[in-house]
């Protein structure tokens, strides 16, 4: 796939012919409402800017083709806001963005926040397009909820499978931080592992907030485990991986797709060698899109794309091809069409959504941590 992120691509993403009717663009452009929301402070500000900056990039290629819908020129808005990846914002987020008029969110990041603003979403009738991989999100009953990655069952899974098969590691501890991401997909790996024939020999519990691990990985390394799952972001399997060097546990550290961040490397140093980690789809230079897309994030940002930023921009182009079928910026009117999506991506040949809203193709790659650098092992279920 000869992939160029020009304006005129921009267009032919969207599978779409733009109308050019004079009377159409002597009238001032009709400004509609794109929401966004995700940590944009905290630990995990990194990727809500990454995530964010992929909604942009998107918000602007379309802008840039001057889309005329129903009629009418229309110019998208962004309307970023910061839930701080904390369920009682993120509450408070979602009402705001729908009092605010957004016709779709792009959001949240984290399935904590996302699960219960889809409710909120879904009374208002506007699609919520979420970072989220938590089964339960997609499974609320809403028709309302779309997800832009794997969700944990894939991811989880994937990654339990292959540290048995793969590594042969046949005695595992367990660590999650609680939240409904890091408990999810710890349940995951966990069901997989012990079908592949593990025995998970300790199960430990901390916080997305927590930054002191010594106690639990002392009783971790009196198990004499062959490796560490942690469910959770690398905010703290970082600090996790420091302690565990510290006192001396060898056993390497197994994580889901937000270990994947080089924040962790930087962190972590030489302690992150050999880390694995399981991230949704394939590794940006397999994408079908994913070289020319790096490109035209560089050019627009002035710096690398970090993960999430291609997908982020695939489910936005998927809501702005939706209301260029349907013909409408009304989002009770081109939900039909978002739901019967199916276009070329960045991130894949075929993005559409199956009846709960997840993505019929999501892919798995597995990497670890070699030399200093993330190295991809092995990716299953993409297209």
């Amino acid at each position: 796939m000869n992939f160029r992120l020009t304006p005129l691509s921009a267009a032919m993403i969207l599978g779409a012919t733009l109308t050019s009717a004079p009377s159409a663009f002597a009238a001032s452009p009709v400004n509609v409402q794109i929401g966004f929301a995700a940590p944009l402070t905290g630990g995990q500000a990194h990727y809500g800017a990454d995530f964010r900056s992929g909604v942009q990039l998107a918000i602007d290629d379309m802008n840039a083709t001057n889309p005329v819908i129903g009629g009418k020129p229309v110019h998208f808005v962004l309307d970023a806001q910061d839930d701080q990846a904390d369920p009682r914002t993120g509450t408070t987020v979602a009402q705001k963005l729908v009092d605010d008029g957004v016709v779709a969110v792009i959001g949240h990041y984290n399935s904590g926040t996302s699960i219960p603003a889809a409710p909120i979403y879904a009374k208002a009738g506007i699609p919520e397009i979420a970072m989220a991989t938590a089964p339960t999100y997609t499974r609320l009953g809403l028709p309302t909820t779309f997800r832009l990655l794997t969700s944990d069952t894939q991811l989880g899974s994937v990654l339990g499978d292959y540290a048995v098969k793969g590594l042969k590691f046949k005695r595992l501890a367990i660590v999650d931080d609680r939240t409904a991401y890091g408990q999810g997909v710890a349940e995951e790996f966990t069901k997989a592992a012990k079908a592949a024939g593990a025995t998970i020999v300790d199960q430990e519990y901390t916080t997305d907030k927590a930054v002191d691990f010594r106690s639990i990985l002392t009783k971790i390394k009196a198990a004499n485990v062959d490796a560490v799952f942690y469910g959770g972001a690398d905010t703290q399997a970082a600090p996790m991986l420091k302690q565990m060097r510290s006192l001396a546990i060898k056993s390497p550290l197994l994580g889901p797709d937000m270990l994947q961040s080089d924040n962790l490397i930087k962190v972590a140093g030489d302690a992150s060698e050999g880390t694995l980690a399981a991230s949704e789809g394939a590794p940006l230079s397999q994408m079908p899109g994913g070289k020319a897309f790096a490109e035209h994030y560089k050019a627009r940002f002035n710096q690398p794309v970090e993960l999430y930023a291609p997908y982020a921009y695939d489910g936005t182009m998927a809501v702005f091809n939706a209301m260029k079928k349907a013909n409408s910026t009304d989002p009770h009117v081109f939900i039909t069409a978002l739901k019967a999506t199916n276009m070329k991506g960045v991130t894949t040949s075929e993005l559409s959504y199956d009846q709960y809203g997840d993505l019929k193709y999501g892919g798995v790659t597995v990497y670890k941590v070699t030399d200093g650098k993330w190295v991809p092992l092995q990716t299953v279920g993409t297209k």
